[in-house]
């Protein structure tokens, strides 16, 4: 039997992941978490049920000021160069970490450190979005752009202030089913602003009107807020900002096998990231399927596969535990991307891209849940907003700088079947990089960090 990975340090020695024994870490690595709820119960967790509605306000303002502004603009005949301009809106959800110190050093004087700032950023966004509706692109196109950006920055951080939230409250038997709880949240919100508020907008209430109602929609999230209970053990905020931007760093990189970790970080869903990368592009272009098609078969099976993916995943983490299920999802995911091979490989069929999409939706959704999970394990108490901003802004360096420059060099390289071939490759040293940290994932769900 092998030894754990790397060389751990003395009980005691300060700066590592929590000591162990790796004999008790191997066991339960390998059976499922200990004091798991009930797969139903869980759900219905004052701490849980409540990040639905919470994960819906995360999620609602990002097409309002990205994908459905463009819409809006081009429908209004604005040029393409000021539509490339603004694009650059959602500048504010990459650069999220150089604030979240702010979040976790200071607190407003309501609510608590986390949903303080939740009800504020959610009541500024409501009546900021509706400000949007009362302005137009063809008539006032700079304010509406600069008014997207402030929507933007307080998005930004309003996802500061909930994943901390999430970290901070959910007990380490519940991670699993609040970060499946959180992501389908999100994803609803996302196919309510991107893909309900176009159909609205186009056939029904006109565009202002529409995000009227999405401003409307966020205010009611805040009764979530409201409702949403405090961490049972709330620890006190960083004494200073000094200490809020450099003890979070110090604290993690101080760890034995940090930099492992964060390796882990950046791998683990980079084949899913590659396969995704063009995956619009490669139905349309190399299938032959036509927008209206694509379109279509995303939102009623991927929605379907969503919301099927996060309930089980969520379920299965709290029965697994969080090395199982990050190793069989990610499995999954890896696998998942041959359905788009299968694709490249056959005759034109509707019923087989739906069939690929569902099951990379539904596995990408596995993932995600305990990716997420992983994330949440990972984070201080004390410092969880800043901790959590950087962690997922790194996990998004894979997707930005390798799929996005690369995909397109491999697709002309080897074709589309070579290259979704390659995708499950690339997943592989991720799987790899899990297994050799299972001692320290299984350590940080027990015994956590803080």
């Amino acid at each position: 039997m092998l030894p754990p990975f790397g060389n751990m340090p003395e009980p005691g020695q300060p700066g590592c992941w929590p000591r162990y024994r790796w004999r008790v870490v191997i066991a339960d690595a390998e059976a499922p978490a200990a004091g798991a709820p009930a797969a139903g119960k869980v759900y219905l967790s004052r701490r849980v049920a409540p990040l639905l509605a919470l994960g819906f306000a995360s999620g609602l303002p990002l097409a309002l000021t990205s994908g459905t502004l463009q819409a809006w603009a081009t429908v209004e005949n604005i040029s393409l160069q000021q539509i490339g301009f603004l694009t650059l809106v959602g500048s504010a959800y990459t650069l999220k970490f150089l604030w979240a110190p702010l979040i976790d050093r200071y607190a407003p004087p309501f609510l608590g450190r986390r949903r303080g700032w939740i009800l504020v950023t959610q009541l500024l966004l409501a009546v900021s979005i509706m400000g949007m509706g009362l302005m137009s692109p063809s008539s006032a196109l700079m304010p509406l752009a600069l008014l997207a950006v402030f929507v933007a920055l307080l998005s930004a951080t309003q996802d500061i202030a909930f994943d901390a939230y999430c970290t901070d409250v959910l007990r380490k038997e519940e991670r699993g089913a609040g970060a499946a709880v959180k992501v389908l949240g999100y994803r609803v919100a996302m196919l309510v602003s991107a893909g309900l508020a176009l159909i609205l907008a186009d056939s029904w209430l006109g565009w202002g009107n529409t995000y009227l109602l999405m401003g409307g929609l966020m205010l009611a999230c805040v009764l979530a807020t409201l409702w949403a209970p405090e961490p049972e053990a709330p620890v006190s905020a960083p004494r200073s900002l000094a200490v809020a931007v450099v003890e979070p760093l110090r604290d993690f990189f101080g760890r034995r096998g940090a930099m492992g970790m964060l390796l882990l970080i950046v791998l683990y869903k980079l084949g899913d990231a590659f396969a995704g990368a063009l995956s619009t592009t490669f139905l349309i272009r190399g299938a032959g399927f036509s927008p209206t098609e694509v379109g279509e078969i995303n939102k009623v099976m991927g929605l379907a596969a969503t919301i099927i993916g996060a309930l089980a995943g969520g379920s299965l983490m709290s029965r697994w535990g969080l090395y199982r299920s990050l190793l069989a999802f990610g499995l999954l995911q890896a696998v998942s991307n041959l359905g788009y091979w299968l694709i490249a490989v056959s005759p034109r069929s509707l019923w087989l891209m739906g069939a690929a999409v569902g099951v990379e939706n539904l596995c990408g959704g596995l993932g995600t849940a305990a990716f997420v999970g992983l994330l949440m394990a990972m984070c201080k108490q004390q410092f969880s907003a800043t901790q959590f901003a950087l962690l997922s802004a790194l996990s998004a360096v894979g997707r930005t700088y390798l799929a996005g420059p690369l995909t397109p060099w491999l697709v002309k390289s080897m074709g589309w079947p070579g290259f979704f071939l390659v995708t499950v490759a690339i997943a592989l040293p991720g799987l790899v990089l899990l297994h050799l940290r299972r001692n320290e994932i299984a350590t940080l769900e027990r015994e956590g960090v803080n």
